[in-house]
């Protein structure tokens, strides 16, 4: 059984509520749990303290049952002191814009040391192997 610490929606359409629960991982988002364990109020100021209320022991003894946080959650709990925050990753290239992903790949490209050559790309590694291959099975050993 794998257990998620994550939000669950509530409050009416356009004003969101969110409870810090302990759930199944494959229970629906706003359906079944095990445990409430905060409340999440994203309506309220940032320094407003019944934002974010979290029961400390409680998180603390499911984390060490197994229980893994979202991510909003581990947020959440970094603020709180109780976790290290995680590290910010890299923007993912493939999101980026083609005409931005060429320029930073360009980028990359200058910046690589000048004895180093660049790698074979596999698409054109396959065409060689399928050329290297061909002369191998010529008319002549069909007949």
């Amino acid at each position: 059984m794998a257990l998620k610490i994550r939000l669950a929606r509530g409050g009416a359409k356009k004003h969101p509520f969110y409870s810090i629960v302990v759930a199944e991982s494959r229970s629906p988002r706003d359906g079944r749990f095990i445990e409430k364990l905060g409340t999440y109020n994203p309506m309220l100021d940032k320094g407003h303290k019944d934002r974010v209320t979290l029961k400390s022991e409680r998180i603390q003894h499911w984390i060490k049952m197994g229980a893994l946080p979202s991510d909003r959650v581990t947020l959440f709990l970094a603020d709180a002191g109780m976790m290290a925050r995680p590290e910010i990753r890299e923007t993912p290239q493939r999101s980026l814009p083609r005409a931005e992903r060429k320029k930073v790949e360009a980028a990359k490209g200058e910046a690589a040391p000048a004895g180093a050559a660049p790698a074979a790309k596999p698409a054109e590694a396959k065409a060689e192997a399928k050329a290297e291959k061909k002369p191998e099975a010529g008319p002549a050993a069909g007949a």
